[in-house]
């Protein structure tokens, strides 16, 4: 969705690099670059005249003037400023102390209310909560069954005692939720209220007349963040209207600017509480304003990755792939390839996933174009492998190759393709999981052609320089000759042993500390400093 801020952001830094100070005519451009930049994401105008006055403000303050990269701050400056417009804090729901927390959806039709209900659901389900869908949109045709469809994919009930299809009082059908949600001991309801193609004043006052009805402890405006700067109109005739405490924006994974999303919250007051990103009812989650700034500046979202993965990953299974990664626990397999992909899968969509890592934009047109299904044909490959051959992928000669590419449907270079890079990704991983490292970081493989990196052409002066820092630590090298090599561990496990025995490393022996003590030639009255 910010496809295009982000673009234009990262230009804007590209020409701040190499400058060593920023004069007033380097901030005076940048900032005019910004606001174009926001202007053109369809970021409404109030908004953009504040946030760029307070990136001025900020640039020409200390903090860049005396910073050592000028550019690298001024950056810092921006993603501060877009979390702030953004909403700062995150926000969390608010529950109801006794009783049953309520929480009303209100918004326009083709915002993705009932669709966005049974996702809020499925969160609170995972969250330990034990959630109502309560259908009061009455009006729009086939809504209630839209949402009883939607509350049986992610296992929660819903209330519906009227058929809808423009029959029914919804006033009536909230008030009796309630009663209903004690009754039957669920913790939250979620009431899904009717939508219009445009705001009137019926809508307000159905929306309004449920809100008495209920008292929510939480009301949420459902917007769709693709219909620009209609949704700030919307949004305050709402405010006004009925009145909300949270926005929940739908749609994020659509193709418009974004301006919606940044402008709502400087505009209403009122806070984006949560985000939905896809058609499945897993793509939603509470939304983080500094996760959201770092997307737009092309820094990644490795927070919510991580939290993606904690969900989905099977512990067990990582732990056994990390210990053969490690040589603990055996080979790592085609089989092991093969869970761990699987896995991979659970989280969803891989251009997603790989969106959410740090420079991602760099490379937007490869991710576009990327197919998921390239996953599934990697897996039929494996498949056709006997578990001989997935257990030992050196025993895949080229008749073998021949019949896995058969089986599989897929050619004998795709097999090629893929044994090779597991053997390079195999490689890659142990020496990661073993620590092997290049520049002082454990985790991170060694570059070929680098010196003290452990590849080609830097492998001599690695070998000496570990051999100086052995040297330099009081260690030597171990003889290549089996017998002279049992000697020296042998001579220094009993070097060991007496440094065990005496912690300066002297020679074991049997002391007379109270004759020491003795022989000692002490001031007069010394001892009472010795109690």
């Amino acid at each position: 969705m910010f496809a295009t801020l982000s673009d234009r952001l990262a230009e804007t830094f590209k020409n701040l690099r190499g400058k060593g100070r920023l004069s007033e005519a380097d901030i005076d451009a940048t900032a005019r670059e910004i606001r174009i930049a926001l202007l053109e994401a369809d970021v409404a105008l109030p908004v953009v005249k504040d946030f760029v006055a307070a990136v001025k403000e900020r640039a020409r303050g200390e903090e860049v003037s005396q910073a050592l990269n000028p550019a690298q701050q001024v950056v810092k400056i921006v993603n501060d400023e877009l979390v702030t417009i953004l909403g700062g804090e995150t926000r969390r729901l608010r529950y109801a102390k006794t009783g049953p927390t309520v929480i009303m959806l209100a918004g326009l039709q083709g915002a993705g209310k009932t669709t966005l209900a049974a996702k809020l659901a499925l969160w609170l389900k995972e969250q330990g909560k034990t959630p109502l869908l309560v259908a009061c949109d009455l009006q729009r045709p086939n809504a209630v069954q839209q949402l009883q469809v939607n509350g049986d994919k992610v296992g929660v009930p819903v209330f519906a005692p009227e058929a809808g299809n423009g029959v029914g009082d919804p006033v009536g059908v909230a008030r009796a939720s309630i009663e209903e949600a004690k009754r039957k001991l669920h913790d939250v309801v979620i009431v899904d209220t009717a939508g219009r193609l445009g705001v009137d004043s019926e809508m307000m006052g159905q929306a309004a007349a449920i809100r008495d009805a209920v008292q929510p402890d939480e009301v949420l405006f459902v917007v769709d963040a693709m219909i620009g700067q209609d949704a700030l109109t919307t949004a305050q005739a709402f405010l006004d209207g009925v009145g909300y405490d949270g926005v929940v924006l739908t749609k994020l994974d659509g193709d418009a600017r974004g301006g919606a999303a940044l402008s709502i919250r400087h505009v209403t007051g009122k806070p984006v509480m949560f985000a939905s990103s896809g058609e499945k009812m897993t793509d939603f989650d509470v939304f983080h304003p500094d996760r959201m700034a770092s997307r737009i500046l092309d820094m990644g979202d490795v927070m919510t990755l991580i939290e993606q993965a904690e969900k989905v990953f099977d512990q067990e299974q990582a732990f056994k792939a990390a210990q053969k990664l490690s040589g603990q626990g055996g080979d790592f397999t085609l089989d092991d390839f093969l869970e761990q992909m699987q896995q991979i899968k659970k989280l969803g969509s891989m251009t997603k996933i790989l969106k959410m890592l740090p420079g991602a934009g760099q490379i937007r047109e490869q991710l576009e174009n990327f197919d998921d299904r390239e996953i599934d044909r990697v897996e039929a490959i494996i498949r056709s492998m006997t578990p001989a051959e997935r257990n030992n992928p050196k025993l895949i000669d080229g008749s073998r190759r021949a019949r896995i590419a058969k089986g599989s449907g897929r050619t004998v270079a795709d097999v090629n393709g893929l044994v090779d890079r597991f053997f390079e990704a195999r490689k890659m991983m142990m020496q990661m999981a073993k620590g092997g490292g290049f520049a002082g970081v454990p985790g991170m493989p060694g570059m070929p052609g680098m010196p003290g990196m452990g590849g080609p052409g830097g492998g001599k002066r690695a070998k000496a320089k570990q051999a100086q820092k052995a040297k330099a630590k009081g260690g030597q090298r171990r003889s290549g000759n089996p017998a002279k090599a049992a000697q020296e561990a042998a001579a220094a496990k009993e070097k060991a042993a007496q440094q065990a025995a005496n912690p300066f490393g002297l020679p074991k022996e049997d002391v007379d500390y109270e004759a020491a003590a003795a022989n000692l030639d002490l001031p007069k009255d010394f001892s009472k400093f010795l109690k």
